[in-house]
């Protein structure tokens, strides 16, 4: 595990594996860089592979308070780190942090997203908002996880008696411990109507990716946000969901990154 110094002074860890070209993974709620695992194994045949903690998570630190300013100035070290520019991997709210990298023109060569949840209209940046609120009054007392259950059932839309059902599972554990990183992934749901207003302004390449089986509301997402960018296509790949599947997934971003 490395670290990379962001411009607050916060140490953000990563993993770097292979040659070649540089391939940064901006990873989702819940997940650090242990997500993004199996994919950057895949990459890293072809490409070298930059799969970091996103502060507050894993190894990497966390300074307070929270801004999305601070993740964007995550991202640029990261980038520096890989030489000065970088192609970019967004996987879920990661996705949307990714579009905002390059709306701030950090220097992002090309861009692959799979699934951003950008929900546009019926008040869903404002529902985002006032979950962060909630989000940061539970986990001011403590209550992490009454934080990720509502996190779970309001932004992730997961029904509550399914939530409930949950509450002892194995993984359940490492969902707590990430709890406070979800008033980050909430804020960036947050910034939706802001960062759709700026989409124009992105030049740069992008690839947006849904799954077949995903809810119809992320692929209707997808296809908005590709309509909306400049310079985008949108891939739909069969018999996938939300969850990343490396050995599927991988063969499509090594042909958009290498072209």
């Amino acid at each position: 595990m490395k670290k990379v110094l962001s411009q607050d002074g916060t140490a953000i860890a990563f993993e770097q594996a292979g040659k070649g070209p540089a391939v940064i993974l901006v990873l989702g709620a819940f997940n650090d860089q242990a997500t993004g695992a199996p994919l950057a194994a895949c990459l890293s045949e072809h490409f070298t592979v930059f799969n970091y903690d996103r502060r507050g998570r894993g190894a990497s630190g966390d300074t307070a308070p929270y801004a999305l300013e601070r993740e964007i100035e995550d991202l640029a070290a990261l980038i520096k780190e890989a030489g000065g520019s970088a192609a970019v991997f967004g996987y879920s709210s990661g996705a949307l942090l990714a579009l905002m990298a390059a709306a701030h023109a950090l220097p992002i060569t090309k861009l692959a997203l799979y699934e951003p949840p950008f929900l546009i209209g019926n008040g869903a940046a404002e529902r985002a908002q006032e979950a962060a609120r909630r989000l940061s009054e539970l986990l001011a007392k403590d209550l992490r996880g009454e934080a990720v259950e509502l996190f779970q059932i309001d932004l992730v839309g997961i029904p509550a008696e399914i939530v409930t059902q949950m509450r002892n599972a194995p993984f359940r554990p490492a969902l707590e411990a990430m709890a406070h990183t979800l008033v980050y992934d909430a804020t960036i749901l947050g910034h939706m109507e802001v960062l759709f207003a700026q989409l124009g302004s992105i030049q740069v390449p992008t690839l947006v990716v849904s799954g077949s089986e995903s809810p119809a509301l992320l692929d209707e997402a997808a296809q908005a946000v590709t309509e909306a960018l400049p310079h985008a296509q949108h891939r739909r790949l069969a018999g996938q969901t939300h969850d990343i599947n490396a050995p599927v997934l991988a063969p499509v971003l090594e042909t958009f990154f290498a072209d």
